[in-house]
């Protein structure tokens, strides 16, 4: 189907295409100079002491499981609400995902206060989403971990440039691990990559064996003369970031605060002219809105079958809207949690409905939106 409005929109600037070829035209495409250079830039962006690019945002939470010592018989705390990698990164280190209920269909991320009440002796670790951009209590979840001797992973996959707190903190540097994507409907899109983020040197040094098989050296060290052989040291994974995509991250970078700015505004818009319509409510608040980078915009309705009849009525305008299971939907993991057992999950993942966002949507653009969104409320 060709959308009258997508779900997002990526576009690439002439010297981020004309980065890529140069890249390509260099003879060097696997990991080498390039990548090192996006690994600087964003820990100078994100004030993370150390930053590890991998080859997706999976393959860092994987990597963030296997540093923190995630094991068989250990237990993980994830959401519900979340990209399915969130709880399959446990599994892929035999550790079991556990679901915790978040605070409200209005603020769909983890609850601090049953994150508490799931911990168990086998518990090593906990997962916080930042779930369309929007933070977690990732302090209070830190506070938490650090008392229980837990190490918390914050998935950051949708909120790279989000700020926690007072506002003067990025998440993906709050918890012991955090990980970015770099996925196509994320604010920095490379198509495919992602990254790690810890303060901890131990942590780095494990990520950054384990992206390339835990060999003791690199084919660009070879290239160079560094060295001229490797030992391998662990069973490691072929996580590595091409030099192409990290072309292109370096190039996309310096563009990301204007666009989160881009995004902002036209969530604003949204809030201020799709406010109070009948048989809508708007997911999170002002603050919250303040400190999100805006990888979705949510809105609720009554129930899921007026999410879906509101859904349907925006595909037949041309708009197009998507939307979050629970993970304890998929067949895979229906075992996880008996439904209704997460209540405030399972009504939002019901409610809510997932609009257009991206840099580029202009007044036009979001009249089209907003008409569709009031025609199908009969508003």
């Amino acid at each position: 189907m060709s959308w009258a409005v997508p779900l997002s929109d990526v576009r690439l600037a002439e010297d981020e295409v004309q980065a890529v070829i140069e890249c390509l035209r260099s003879g060097w495409l696997t990991m080498g100079p390039r990548t090192a250079a996006l690994e600087a830039a964003l820990a100078e962006s994100t004030g993370a002491e150390h930053v590890v690019a991998v080859s997706s945002g999976t393959a860092a939470l994987h990597l963030a499981c296997r540093a923190a010592g995630l094991g068989p018989g250990d237990q993980m705390i994830v959401p519900p609400l979340t990209f399915i990698a969130s709880a399959a990164a446990a599994r892929y280190c035999g550790a079991e995902p556990v679901l915790c209920d978040v605070r409200s269909p209005h603020e769909p991320n983890l609850d601090p206060a049953d994150v508490e009440r799931r911990i168990t002796p086998r518990t090593r670790a906990v997962m916080a989403v930042h779930f369309g951009g929007y933070p977690a209590d990732v302090l209070a979840l830190r506070a938490l971990c650090d008392e229980r001797d837990l190490i918390l992973i914050e998935n950051t996959a949708q909120a790279i440039g989000a700020r926690v707190g007072d506002g003067d903190m990025q998440a993906g540097i709050v918890g012991h691990i955090g990980c970015l994507s770099f996925f196509s409907k994320t604010q920095l899109c490379l198509g495919e990559g992602g990254a790690v983020l810890t303060a901890d040197a131990q942590l780095a040094r494990s990520v950054r064996s384990l992206r390339s098989h835990a060999m003791t050296s690199g084919t660009w060290d070879r290239h160079r003369g560094h060295k001229d052989a490797y030992d391998v040291i662990d069973v490691g994974y072929n996580y590595r970031l091409d030099e192409p995509r990290a072309a292109l991250g370096l190039a996309r970078l310096p563009r990301l605060a204007a666009d989160l700015a881009a995004r902002r505004a036209v969530v604003q818009t949204y809030r201020e002219r799709l406010r109070e319509l009948p048989g809508l409510e708007l997911a999170w608040n002002d603050r919250a809105v303040r400190l999100s980078s805006h990888f979705a915009f949510f809105v609720l309705l009554e129930d899921h079958a007026a999410r879906d009849a509101f859904r349907a009525e925006l595909a037949d305008r041309g708009v197009q809207t998507t939307w979050y299971p629970a993970l304890h939907k998929f067949t895979e993991y229906r075992g996880l949690a008996e439904w209704g057992s997460l209540p405030h999950a399972e009504a939002a993942s019901d409610r809510h409905c997932v609009l257009p966002l991206s840099p580029t949507m202009d007044d036009a653009t979001l009249d089209t939106v907003v008409s569709a969104v009031r025609g199908a409320l009969g508003a």
